[in-house]
């Protein structure tokens, strides 16, 4: 598809993310905007803005995954600098929202996270948000400002049409996954099946149950994130204990922190579809991980507003 973007768009990145930010400027046949982030001696971040942004409609690239808290910092001071630049829109594109998990009071005394992140966001002077795959869609009402949240199951579920397996079934890896699960096996057009598991610590999944037929097929366990990988692990072995043929999964934000991709490379699953909403650390082994580019993507949705034309056609 060919875009065209005026002089006044202007699109930077941020520390996070660099080579998402570079393929999506690449697909919308346009510049990347001149700025550096740098550090004082003690940590502090500063900001320089190399370019004029008055009046212009400006997108800033930041997903805030690990180090979270200083992603989160470098996104709120180039939002200020922006502001105080005159920048006409600051649009903040957070292929993955930090924070996303802590999005109610689940205990008495709990802090909501996500709305504290959305405040500040906002507070800063930021104008619009394009997401990836928010942890829950009541994120989106946390911002006073315009939301589009983009989805990853379309990405994925092409991918594995592509890989043309048969006697396929999808399976929720845990109860709050059955709608996205469910969204997967429509487009793909197979059954689905469910893995009922309780966590009795933080850290420790204990596999209840299966519930679905699952003995002797392909099985793609979905979800919109994969942290520690316990939880993935864990139901891929219960399914291959069941009788699974063979074991895939997917997800759109792969953190992957602590030994993550050690347990993945160490597990029954046969391969790991991941996108490219975080930046994988580098000179990692991954033989069971392939990435898919977002990029594509978001590059559409920043045309179409720029242009003002509709996105919901995006999140179907």
């Amino acid at each position: 598809m060919s875009y065209q973007l005026n002089d006044k768009v202007k699109i930077f990145t941020l520390d996070s993310n660099p080579q998402l930010a570079h393929e999506i400027v690449s697909h919308l046949n346009h510049s990347m905007g001149k700025s550096s982030v740098s550090k004082f001696s003690d940590g502090e971040i500063q900001i320089n803005i190399d370019e004029s942004v008055r009046g212009c409609e400006v997108y800033i690239v930041q997903s805030t995954s690990q180090p979270v808290n200083e992603r989160i910092m470098e996104l709120l001071i180039m939002i200020d600098a922006l502001k105080r630049a005159s920048a006409k829109t600051i649009n903040i594109v957070i292929p993955y929202y930090g924070y996303a998990r802590q999005d109610r009071k689940a205990r008495s005394r709990e802090p909501v996270t996500a709305k504290l992140i959305a405040n500040l966001l906002e507070r800063a002077g930021a104008t619009r948000l394009i997401a990836m795959d928010l942890h829950t869609a009541q994120i989106q009402g946390f911002f006073d400002i315009p939301v589009d949240q983009l989805v990853g199951i379309p990405v994925i579920s092409h991918y594995f049409e592509q890989k043309g397996l048969t006697d396929v079934v999808v399976v929720a890896p845990h109860n709050n996954g059955v709608v996205r699960a469910r969204k997967l096996a429509n487009r793909l057009n197979v059954p689905l099946a469910l893995i009922d598991r309780r966590r009795s610590k933080s850290d420790d999944v204990k596999v209840m149950n299966v519930i679905g037929d699952v003995s002797g097929k392909n099985v793609i366990m979905i979800d919109d994130m994969i942290d520690t990988a316990r939880t993935i692990t864990a139901a891929a072995k219960a399914l291959t204990e069941h009788g699974a043929k063979a074991v895939y999964a997917g997800c759109t934000h792969a953190i992957l922190s602590g030994k993550a991709i050690e347990r993945i490379e160490q597990s029954s699953i046969e391969e790991l579809v991941i996108t490219n909403t975080i930046a994988l650390p580098p000179k990692k082994e991954l033989l069971k991980i392939t990435t898919l580019s977002v990029a594509p993507l978001l590059a559409d949705a920043i045309n179409r507003i720029h242009h003002d034309m509709p996105v919901s056609i995006l999140f179907e």
